[in-house]
């Protein structure tokens, strides 16, 4: 399984999210602070959509610390990018969470600061609300409503 989170990030870093979603088990569950809950095919359309929004524009992920067993692993990631709505730069550190099923990833959590994130990627705005709960919220609703767009030209 240790392979399986390798391909994962290889493909995250080369931009290549249909490889990144074959990762992924029809019934997967993706969560992450940003995203919230997603279940199946709209786990995969994610990726697509932050993949196609960072072409030519300089992300760069860096994984390491993977750990894997026969059910279950982890491992820690790091990305580094321009949020376009702001243009300001973000390096986001998390830690992601993982279980198996049939030699996919039926779950994935992405763990990271919020708070810590928000500030980076709106300034002051983000570091006086990015701990709320309505921040997050709103977050989410917003996250969500780009991914309905996204999913609606697919």
């Amino acid at each position: 399984m240790k392979e399986l989170i390798e391909k994962f990030y290889t493909a995250f870093t080369n931009l290549d999210a249909e490889t990144m979603a074959s990762c992924y088990h029809k019934d997967v569950v993706f969560y992450d602070p940003g995203f919230g809950e997603l279940k199946g095919s709209r786990a995969g359309n994610m990726w697509r959509m932050l993949c196609s929004n960072q072409k030519g524009k300089g992300l760069k992920v860096v994984h390491s610390n993977i750990s894997a067993f026969e059910n279950s692993g982890s491992a820690d990631w790091e990305a580094w990018y321009t949020f376009s709505k702001t243009g300001r730069k973000v390096h986001n550190v998390i830690h992601a969470e993982f279980e198996f099923k049939d030699g996919l990833i039926i779950k994935h959590t992405d763990h990271f600061n919020l708070h810590r994130w928000s500030g980076q990627a709106l300034g002051t705005s983000g570091k006086l609300l990015g701990w709320t709960g309505f921040f997050k919220k709103k977050l989410q609703t917003q996250t969500n409503r780009l991914l309905d767009k996204f999913e609606s030209t697919l």
